[in-house]
């Protein structure tokens, strides 16, 4: 006789007998939750990534801010203090976009297409505010 008091106890089983094939039918449901979610996941990847027009977008900014600049100089409504000032900030921004397409392998993510628009708001409110001031080059 044994010390311990349910060793003469007949074991019960831990889970109920499956039916045949159940755990074949246990192994589908299991891949067809993985591969929807892994498919429902691929838009929102998609959607992360910086497309032909939001990449032309900001290119064409870039280059209509430039386009101001290079007519504020012109026409000489910037000094050239104000247009060194204005092309710092503008090189500024490019160097944070490249640091930030670096980060996601060329791509910008929503939020750093944000921070640069915002960035080029605020860039296009300086050209307009030296280019209306009244100091001129001439």
């Amino acid at each position: 006789m044994s010390s311990f008091p349910y060793a003469a106890a007949e074991a019960k089983p831990l889970c109920r007998a499956l039916p045949a094939g159940a755990t074949e039918n246990k192994a589908m449901r299991l891949t067809n939750l993985i591969l929807a979610t892994a498919l429902a996941g691929l838009p929102a990847a998609s959607f992360a990534q910086t497309t032909h027009h939001q990449r032309h977008h900001i290119n064409a900014r870039k280059e209509n801010q430039q386009d101001r600049v290079a007519q504020g100089v012109k026409s000489g409504q910037l000094t050239p203090r104000e247009t060194a000032r204005l092309e710092h900030q503008e090189v500024g921004i490019n160097r944070e976009e490249h640091g930030m397409r670096a980060q996601d392998n060329g791509h910008l993510t929503a939020q750093d297409r944000h921070t640069l628009a915002r960035q080029q708001n605020q860039e296009s409110k300086r050209i307009y505010a030296d280019k209306h001031n009244g100091r001129t080059d001439k």
